[in-house]
């Protein structure tokens, strides 16, 4: 385990029930400026799944699933909802930890990915008397582990695939969109946000005997529309796979490492929807999850030498507040 004595895993966070949901947006929210409609619109969303994130609870399943691979304990705290990282970091130093490994459930870099990760860490740290020293864990988006639980999950989905159609399916990477400005600032000299997540869908696409056969677009696209961000629009690129006839995608969510709502949402109900009314096959590979070989992957990061940290500058905050996810 290095030089840790912890390890905390560090998430978005999301609402439990119907009533957390507006207060959970306000908070991810607060003093971006974002419209009262939009918060209305991302809370139908959830309130449509019950007002209930998937994320919390895959995040206590991964908890559960890291606590017999290592000999440290593990703690669990959110940047927008319960349990809050400063909350986690006050218990963490009542508790005696004094240097802890960070596992940020982001594996890339980028502003919203890294960077506001390491703010939120620091923040906690001088919010706590006593605090441990926290060092978050590298990105894992090249990872064996991260790209073992990614192709066996996208094996999975093809063989969901009517059998006529597994053969000649498209893989379709999907990821968070963010504007075009925060991309071209992500990682030490640019665009390393859009490069490790090609890296990690060239990967995949190889391990299941696809190489070349892919595309990475971009889902859950917010903010003004005068505002550049990534495209294509995953729903836009099926309509454009279906015109050229295309009858068969798998979509792979390699952005996430854990269901989110824009999975649950964007993916399985907006996408799937789309798909439906091109007369398209499709299917939805899960997500890392407490895949074994992802499990495993956390304890050979904390084993690893100790990062070397971000340098000065790098994914700064964007001039122009982002939209929230969803």
């Amino acid at each position: 385990m290095g030089n840790y004595d912890a390890l905390v895993v560090v998430s978005f966070g999301g609402p439990e029930q119907p009533g957390d949901v507006m207060p959970f947006l306000e908070n991810v929210v607060r003093g971006r400026g974002v419209p009262r409609a939009r918060l209305l619109e991302v809370e139908a969303h959830y309130q449509r799944f019950g007002g209930v994130s998937p994320i919390n609870g895959q995040c206590r399943d991964l908890v559960a699933a890291l606590r017999p691979t290592l000999d440290v304990p593990v703690y669990w705290g959110n940047r927008n909802w319960h349990p809050f990282l400063t909350d986690t970091v006050r218990q963490m130093a009542a508790d005696g930890v004094r240097r802890a490994a960070a596992f940020v459930t982001a594996a890339y870099a980028g502003y919203s990915s890294c960077r506001q990760y390491l703010d939120d860490i620091a923040a906690a740290v001088a919010a706590v008397e006593g605090a441990p020293e926290i060092v978050k864990l590298r990105h894992y988006h090249d990872h064996p582990g991260f790209i073992s639980a990614m192709t066996d999950h996208t094996r999975r989905a093809l063989d969901d695939l009517p059998p006529g159609h597994r053969e000649t399916a498209r893989l379709v990477f999907t990821a968070h969109s963010v504007p075009v400005s925060m991309a071209r600032t992500a990682g030490p000299s640019g665009g390393e946000y859009e490069a490790q997540l090609r890296a990690t869908a060239g990967l995949v696409a190889e391990a299941v005997g696809r190489a070349g056969e892919w595309d990475l677009v971009w889902q859950s696209r917010s903010g003004p529309p005068q505002v550049p961000w990534l495209e294509p629009d995953v729903c836009d690129h099926l309509t454009d796979l279906s015109g050229a006839g295309v009858e068969a995608a798998v979509l792979v969510p390699i952005g996430f490492v854990s269901d989110h709502m824009e999975v649950v949402y964007d993916l399985d109900v907006e996408a799937a929807d789309r798909a439906k009314e091109l007369g398209m096959h499709l299917t939805r590979a899960a997500t890392a999850g407490v895949h074994s070989r992802f499990v495993r992957m956390v304890g050979e990061l904390m084993a690893e030498p100790e990062p070397t940290g971000c340098a000065a500058g790098c994914c700064p905050r964007p001039v122009r507040p982002a939209a929230p996810p969803e």
